[in-house]
């Protein structure tokens, strides 16, 4: 599954780092020079060859869907989408074996969490929220286009939108909570069986796929014929053009998405891109609405009025 990620720098001089723009978690972190062999051959951020770095020291221990994250608090200046935000607190990462060869050899160098700060493992100011408070944008909201092939390039806008990249108009939905981007999914029906009649979802740039509580993925999956190849993944007939619909209801409208949209084509057959993940209460039961849907729909994100929006994006043919 891809990665959707951008350049940011800390220092001056400008030590240069690709992160994945997360709305699914909350902390900036990146290699350190001190890490380990975990690490791989990332970019790593020197500390001493930073005009701008102050120490800090906290312990920093992150764990992801895969695994765990641990390192120290760091403060340098940090540059992001051509902003320069002043003391910006990071993670220096010093073992990140949690995450594996996803990382080890994934093309990004960290994660720049994009919910809201009280997610924050030692409770940081967010880079957006220092983005809001020093004065650098007005607006309190960021935007997501995401590409659906190699040629196109995804893109992140800090402090609005990008009309060239949606159709029509902005439909905003409120959060239920300003943690995550929480927001209540009313309804999935899919060929006439619904499959929940009210949720709570995330929508979140740092999956690539959509999740579901397990039991529900198995009974769709088993309604398009598929097979599980591991636990909650299914392996389905690439039927592009007589699969149905999976339509979501949030907020009183539906968002659809079609076979194209949730198929992910591997050798033969396409994986289902929805795949079974029980999250346990008091956070779950959740479901995760990532980049499948977010390339479907150009998603803003309205920090000021806690609020999400959603429109047709528009990608070239």
């Amino acid at each position: 599954t891809s990665q959707f990620y951008g350049q940011i720098a800390l220092g001056p001089p400008n030590q240069k780092f690709n992160v994945i723009f997360d709305t699914g978690s909350s902390d900036l972190w990146v290699a350190s020079s001190n890490c380990d062999s975990s690490c791989g051959r990332h970019a790593k951020y020197n500390s001493a060859k930073s005009s701008t770095y102050t120490a800090n020291g906290t312990s920093f221990d992150i764990t992801y869907g895969s695994g765990p994250v641990s390192g120290y608090q760091s403060v340098d200046n940090l540059n992001f989408g051509g902003f320069v935000v002043k003391d910006q607190e990071f993670a220096e990462v010093t073992n990140a074996i949690g995450l594996g060869a996803a990382y080890k050899l994934g093309k990004f160098d960290g994660i720049l969490g994009m919910a809201f700060g009280v997610l924050s493992v030692n409770h940081v100011t967010t880079p957006f929220d220092n983005l809001v408070a020093q004065g650098l944008i007005d607006n309190a909201q960021f935007a997501f286009y995401l590409s659906n092939s190699a040629e196109d390039k995804g893109e992140l806008v800090l402090g609005g939108t990008d009309p060239a990249h949606y159709s029509g108009a902005i439909t905003w939905v409120p959060l239920l909570a300003a943690t995550y981007w929480e927001i209540t999914l009313s309804g999935l029906t899919i060929d006439g069986v619904s499959y929940t009649s009210g949720t709570k979802a995330i929508v979140d740039s740092g999956t690539s796929i959509l999740t579901a509580p397990s039991d529900v993925v198995a009974s769709i999956a088993k309604q398009l014929g598929g097979k599980e190849i591991i636990a909650g993944e299914y392996m389905v007939p690439c039927n592009y053009d007589t699969f149905p619909d999976f339509t979501f209801l949030i907020d009183g409208n539906n968002y659809v998405l079609s076979a194209r949209d949730y198929l992910l084509p591997d050798g033969e057959l396409c994986l289902l891109g929805m795949i079974g993940m029980d999250i346990p209460e008091p956070t779950g039961p959740l479901w995760i609405l990532g980049d499948i849907f977010m390339r479907k729909y150009y998603t803003v994100f309205d920090s000021a009025n806690k609020r999400v929006g959603f429109a047709l994006a528009t990608h070239p043919n």
